[in-house]
């Protein structure tokens, strides 16, 4: 088996698409500044074997980042709760479809395998612009991932 990163971007990124919050989704880390308007971006962050399966096959924990991102703009007691707003319906989409379509066993809310699902707000700098952003940590745990050799 190998890992279907292709139908899991996918079925991330339909969330942020359907959520209505978003001007747009990228399926990548943007290198350019992303424009006006809230955007959301999605990559994976990390894959981590872990203690879970049979002896004849590996699962894994497949990190992604899910990243909500604003231009600063006038007023700026605005941007935190369209962010928050955004990200919250993220989560209850992310929580309320725990098998993500079937593609994974869970999405790991609360960290039994290290991660829990997490959401970090900062400041990010990009070609002279500021934005404000907020990550969210998404784990999702994918069994029987790599058959193991006897």
């Amino acid at each position: 088996m190998a890992l279907n990163i292709g139908g899991l971007l996918n079925a991330v990124v339909s969330h942020a698409m359907a959520s209505g919050h978003y001007e747009r989704v990228n399926q990548h880390e943007p290198a350019n500044p992303p424009g006006h308007g809230l955007t959301c971006s999605v990559w994976a962050d990390r894959i981590t074997a872990i203690r879970s399966s049979g002896l004849d096959s590996v699962t894994a924990l497949v990190v992604f980042n899910v990243r909500t991102q604003s231009p600063m703009f006038d007023p700026p007691d605005a941007i935190d709760p369209t962010m928050v707003a955004a990200v919250d319906a993220l989560c209850g989409a992310y929580a309320s479809d725990f098998e993500l379509g079937g593609l994974v066993r869970q999405v790991d809310l609360l960290g039994a395998y290290g991660q829990p699902l997490d959401v970090r707000a900062g400041y990010l700098q990009q070609d002279g612009t500021k934005y404000r952003v907020m990550d969210i940590a998404l784990p999702c745990i994918v069994n029987d991932l790599w058959t193991e050799a006897p």
